[in-house]
């Protein structure tokens, strides 16, 4: 078959396993399911409804699992939605439009609608904060904050290691795990989380459209706070090229720098609520609509 899955079979494993990971949520959530024009969309919620909205997507390859560790915290303050992107190994449509265009801007003014948002602050991580860079470009109005973890779209990818490791998937189990060891070099990956990985890409094709980066115009127009964290030893991004991007452009930039790691940044939500302290602070409340 075509498609983000090898076959029929594959998609419902990596869907029973998806499931098989939403069980060890740690807080009380509510799955919803809202309709987009690119199809349905999933959404994991949790936390107080009438708390100040916090979006998150997750990266290339993976789906709201990612934010099993993170979400107790993040919840406490926020309403948080964990959002599937379309495309990905999730439970929302499998459709793929373009990046170069403004489809997937529309397609989240419909998640928005559907949440019932009027504005909401973003974290993104890799393929992620490329979505919400986009998102807060195209729709600046609707977006109040932007945390970026390892974000695709301003720093150039390292295409000759991406290229290796996509050969390197195409060669069974010992080439799995090859590619995720290229990509993430030295870096400590839990070995629960390298073999749901695997699991995912015995089954996923991932994308091979090439990202697109964002503008020095559009860096510049963002004016809403921005956090970005980063790794100096990222294999898959250039982020000496990101923070410099960044720090020329951006005007109310939140940096933080990680001199020993590399792509895969667990563990942030410490950063993420300090930032986002800072910024209910530092503001009058801003009203928005009561979420569902």
């Amino acid at each position: 078959m075509t498609g983000i899955y090898k076959s029929s079979a594959g998609r419902d494993a990596v869907h029973l396993l998806y499931r098989q990971a939403l069980a060890h949520w740690p807080v009380p959530r509510t799955e919803t399911t809202v309709a987009t024009r690119e199809g349905d969309t999933f959404v994991v919620a949790s936390g107080d409804a009438s708390a100040p909205p916090l979006i998150l997507f997750h990266g290339s390859g993976a789906n709201s699992s990612t934010w099993i560790g993170d979400v107790a915290a993040l919840a406490r303050n926020h309403r948080v939605y964990a959002v599937d992107m379309i495309g990905e190994p999730g439970f929302s449509a499998e459709t793929r439009p373009p990046l170069a265009s403004d489809a997937h801007a529309a397609w989240l003014d419909d998640v928005w609608t559907g949440l019932r948002l009027t504005r909401a602050s973003i974290v993104g991580i890799s393929l992620g904060g490329w979505l919400a860079i986009d998102y807060a470009v195209r729709r600046p109005g609707r977006v109040r904050s932007l945390s970026l973890i390892s974000p695709s779209g301003i720093g150039r990818q390292n295409s000759a290691l991406l290229m290796k490791a996509a050969i390197l998937l195409q060669l069974g189990e010992w080439g799995r795990r090859r590619a995720l060891r290229l990509v993430t070099g030295s870096e400590q990956v839990p070995q629960q989380v390298t073999e749901f990985v695997l699991a995912i890409f015995r089954h996923f094709r991932p994308r091979i459209e090439r990202l697109p980066l964002r503008t020095d115009e559009e860096l510049a127009a963002l004016a809403i706070p921005v956090q970005l964290i980063l790794g100096r030893t990222d294999r898959m991004l250039r982020s000496t090229e990101t923070r410099e991007r960044m720090e020329r452009q951006v005007k109310d930039l939140h940096l933080t720098w990680l001199e020993d790691d590399g792509h895969i940044l667990g563990g942030q939500a410490p950063r993420l609520l300090d930032f986002l302290r800072t910024l209910e602070g530092s503001r009058a409340p801003i009203p928005e609509s009561r979420a569902v």
